[in-house]
């Protein structure tokens, strides 16, 4: 077992970490010399060893040199965690470009505005996604178009089964080839497994951009270098003292699309040579199947996918104790949910805090240390933080005041792309601004109070989401809670709750607010309530607080349609 990196802190002394100046595809070669026929990804029962994930990276690389990809264009990736994800993404690297990260959901003005933006060049997706990039092809810089099919990896009946599917939904797409569109299995199958020479400057040279509303809202590409990233996979890795290289198995659930799922999923995986398990969309039953059938050690999540196992019908069936680790992160962890998700696997699941600009993590509760729940635990190694005042920014605040949280470490993103004024609001002497409101306690440990923009005043009142969000998520028939401000005639703002109930079970208004009474002071109670069948959420299960406030109509518009 490697020292725990908490240890440092029981002992008063910070922790540091030596970090290898390398390119980030190093890690996937690296774990391929050293376990060249273990399984480095398990893709509906096919399996590829690293020594085939190299083989196919390093022939990707060398196609997209021959199509004329230099150091520096962009690749963007449009892909749902598949096998050609991880062949794309390295690859694309080995050959010396910068990688931008694409939602496979997004619609064509979404799609359109990253491409032009970063200037993308070349583009990797699903041949049924194909009617997308037709559409807003002639308004960005596309030159090629790389298209691949999900069933390509897929094991043989699945093949058959797969394309017969979408006939039947109506859903097949004609996909008309030209002269700059390519399959991703004839570039495999022609091109040499000898990628080309490219200089990397680890600490200098971006490897992604990786799109964000960041503190501002307004989405723009986080510039992570090969060197952040690295040494956040790094970071991570030695959060867990009982990983073992070669061995570890790893649930792939969160899209590695998203910063997160990058790094504390696929990163992590390669780096310890482990198997990646991996699943392009995540339903439950299937995740659930999945983490017995492979005996998963590592189960990185967001709270909603743990809720989902935990209220999964016949959950008592499966043996989940093979399960060791989980970090949660994307959104706070409510105590509930944590304390029932370890009864019933007898896993340690701790919370976590990041963001796209520092590659993503930069603190976290350790798994056999002093774990506190409702904390966001301490900073990773090597990575500072602290709190300073909402006015300035710049007077460090005491232990246990409120204010934002500022951190700063090697894992820290260069800039925004094309965003100097922006950048300038975030990065401050040499301090990551995160826009999240929080607090430190007298041992070190990190608390979010919420969002600065999510921060409900009414009458006067600070009122913090996450603290309402808490109490609801203790009430015995809630299975989800969102809690935002909406516009009062007289408070200002007044506390409104969303909340998802426990399948098959019946709870009134009266019944929740009579609970959070209870619990809460009275400014804080929920004056309004609205049950739902689910709250709409991002694609890492973070609850979208910004849609259920543009949901609501404005004082006039309610008054009128009382009237």
């Amino acid at each position: 077992m490697q020292r725990p990196w908490y240890a440092y802190y029981d002992e008063g002394v910070s922790p540091h970490l030596e970090y290898p100046e390398i390119p980030l595809y190093e890690i996937v070669e690296a774990s391929a010399k050293k376990f060249p026929q273990h399984p480095a990804i398990s893709f509906f029962g096919v399996e590829l060893t690293y020594a085939q994930l190299v083989d196919a990276m390093h022939r990707f690389a060398r196609a997209l040199s021959d199509l004329g990809v230099q150091k520096g264009d962009r690749v963007a990736l449009m892909l749902p965690n598949c096998p050609q994800f991880l062949i794309a993404f390295y690859g694309a690297l080995r050959a010396g470009a910068i990688v931008v990260q694409t939602n496979p959901l997004y619609v064509e003005r979404e799609l359109e505005h990253l491409l032009q933006d970063s200037g993308a060049e070349t583009i990797v997706t699903l041949d049924v996604l194909h009617q997308r990039v037709d559409y807003i092809r002639d308004s960005t810089p596309l030159k090629r178009v790389i298209y691949t099919r999900l069933q390509d990896y897929f094991p043989p009946i699945l093949k058959i089964l797969y394309p017969m599917r979408l006939f039947f939904q109506r859903r097949l797409p004609r996909l008309k080839k030209t002269s700059d569109t390519y399959m991703l299995s004839d570039l495999l199958s022609q091109s040499p497994a000898e990628p080309p020479t490219v200089e990397t400057h680890p600490k200098e040279d971006v490897a992604l951009f990786q799109y964000t509303g960041g503190t501002t809202g307004t989405p723009k590409a986080a510039m992570l270098t090969h060197y952040n990233l690295v040494v956040n996979t790094i970071q991570t890795v030695h959060w867990n003292p009982q990983v073992e290289e070669g061995k570890e198995v790893v649930m792939g659930a969160l899209p590695f699309f998203h910063v997160y799922g990058m790094t504390v999923a696929m990163n992590y995986a390669m780096f310890v040579g482990g198997k990646l398990v991996l699943v392009p969309k995540f339903d439950v039953k299937q995740v659930v199947k999945l983490l017995e059938k492979h005996k998963v050690t590592l189960f990185p999540g967001a709270p909603t996918m743990y809720i989902a196992v935990i209220h999964m019908k016949g959950i008592e069936k499966y043996n989940l104790r093979s399960i060791r680790a989980c970090i949660s992160g994307s959104a706070p962890l409510p105590v509930k949910v944590k304390e029932e998700f370890e009864r019933m696997t007898g896993a340690k699941l701790v919370e976590g805090y990041g963001l796209s600009e520092a590659s993503p993590v930069t603190h976290c509760n350790p798994l056999f240390g002093q774990n506190k729940a409702g904390s966001i635990g301490i900073p990773f190694p090597d990575t500072d933080a602290k709190i300073v005042d909402l006015e300035t920014g710049e007077k460090e605040l005491p232990p246990g005041e409120i204010g934002e949280l500022v951190v700063r470490g090697p894992q820290v993103m260069k800039g925004y792309w094309n965003r100097p004024e922006e950048t300038a609001q975030v990065l401050r002497n040499g301090w990551l601004y995160t826009g999240d409101i929080a607090k430190m306690d007298e041992e070190g440990y990190f608390y979010i109070v919420d969002r600065k923009k999510d921060m409900i005043i009414a009458s006067g009142f600070n009122i913090y989401p996450r603290e309402v969000e808490e109490v609801l998520y203790q009430h015995p028939k809630v299975k989800e809670a969102a809690v935002v401000g909406v516009p009062h005639p007289y408070r200002g703002e007044t506390v409104k709750a969303f909340i998802v109930p426990i399948d098959g079970m019946e709870v009134t208004e009266e019944e929740i607010k009579e609970f959070c009474k209870q619990h809460l002071a009275k400014f804080k109670v929920p004056e309004i309530i609205e049950f739902r069948k689910e709250l709409p959420k991002t694609f890492v299960g973070k609850v979208l607080r910004r849609v259920l406030r543009e949901e609501e109509p404005s004082p006039s518009e309610r008054s009128s349609s009382e009237s």
